[in-house]
């Protein structure tokens, strides 16, 4: 029987934005935006925040979180995650959550549990949105992905793809927004997948898996909400949330 559990990682030492899990916006600390979100999933069997830290671990608990303390030693929050399923041996797919997304809408995670319930031949599931015109697509920092017609992730890129030496009707730049669900058998093979020169160039490790032979499927979302980078990020969206809730 399947098991979809979300997992949010949660590291203390954000080298741009230290403590950022537990920044408060609008009263709240991050973290806790982040699994109220979650928690409104109607797909997802059990919610876990991994972190480091015991001032994470002491205010999930403070809301009714679950938590499970994770090593401080790992590279990347895939490492956190497969440290959590490695005892959460019942999750058959486990959805990654940036804990870094206080409005992360509950019907994009459901989405991704959707596709892997649809399609259970593929391991991996992610997202994207359509640029918006306010947005720039030569930012480095907002990741571009080239889709197929099946719903599959053909490249992902910190450049603009596809370059667009013509414009053809109906062709859409996408935005990739950094959420992953996962069958339990990829993440647990992993880390003997070797890192790719295309991953170590772009800094990107979606990229391990496609240039493994791994299918990424696509879901698509008018997502509006990114993640939060510095504390400028989270003091404008403290302003919207507090305009819109008036």
């Amino acid at each position: 029987m399947s098991k979809f559990l979300i997992v949010i990682p949660a590291r203390y030492g954000s080298t741009r934005f230290p403590g950022k899990p537990l920044h408060l916006i609008a009263g709240k600390p991050m973290i806790q935006w982040v699994w109220e979100q979650a928690s409104s999933c109607k797909l997802a069997d059990d919610i876990i925040i991994a972190t480091d830290d015991e001032r994470i671990a002491q205010v999930v608990d403070t809301f009714g979180g679950r938590f499970m303390m994770t090593s401080s030693e790992h590279a990347t929050g895939t490492d956190r995650l497969i440290e959590v399923i490695e005892q959460e041996t019942q999750a058959t797919h486990i959805i990654n959550v940036q804990g870094d997304e206080p409005l992360i809408e509950p019907e994009l995670i459901d989405s991704l549990i959707q596709t892997l319930k649809d399609q259970p031949e593929v391991p991996m599931v992610t997202a994207a949105t359509p640029f918006k015109i306010t947005e720039d697509i030569n930012d480095s920092n907002m990741v571009k992905v080239a889709i197929n017609q099946l719903g599959k992730a053909l490249y992902f890129s910190r450049s603009p793809i596809p370059f667009t030496r013509q414009f053809p009707e109906g062709l859409v730049h996408y935005r990739h927004l950094g959420i992953y669900g996962y069958q339990r058998e990829l993440l647990m093979q992993w880390n003997q997948l070797k890192p790719s020169l295309l991953e170590q160039a772009e800094q990107l490790e979606q990229l391990r898996a496609l240039d493994n032979g791994v299918d990424i499927a696509i879901s698509i979302t008018e997502s509006t909400h990114p993640g939060i980078d510095t504390l400028e990020q989270a003091q404008a969206l403290e302003e919207w949330i507090i305009a819109n809730n008036a």
